[in-house]
């Protein structure tokens, strides 16, 4: 199955994958309030993790009209889910992050052929 326009539905779909990676990058800030409550605590380093994480995540949301800001998302699901490391409970919030970024780029394989080939004009 393919989009009746594909350019209309490729711009959808990064719009999608921005909001997807805002998210993420909310979603990340969040974490130091849990881990200050550990018991290990939360030291400087992994303070400068999380919130560099935080801040490419939110970055990349803004390049994703970019040629290559799918990939660098992509990219970027990997650092996301071994926040895991850091606090357990990001393994189940970055795997859940991780699969709706799967799923979105499923349905962008289905509409447009490719998940990150760039959409063609449709031929009159």
């Amino acid at each position: 199955m393919t989009a009746p326009d594909p350019v209309r539905a490729g711009r959808a779909l990064r719009g999608a994958a921005a909001a997807v990676l805002l998210l993420e990058g909310i979603a990340v800030l969040f974490v130091p309030r849990a881990i200050a409550q550990t018991a290990g605590g939360l030291d400087g380093t992994r303070l400068t993790i999380l919130l560099v994480l935080a801040v490419v995540l939110i970055l990349a949301s803004g390049i994703q009209r970019r040629p290559r800001g799918l990939e660098i998302a992509t990219v970027l699901q990997v650092p996301l889910l071994l926040t895991g490391l850091i606090d357990s409970s990001m393994w189940f919030v970055g795997g859940v992050f991780v699969l709706i970024w799967l799923y979105l780029l499923q349905v962008r394989k289905d509409l447009l052929g490719s998940p990150f080939r760039e959409p063609a004009a449709p031929a009159d």
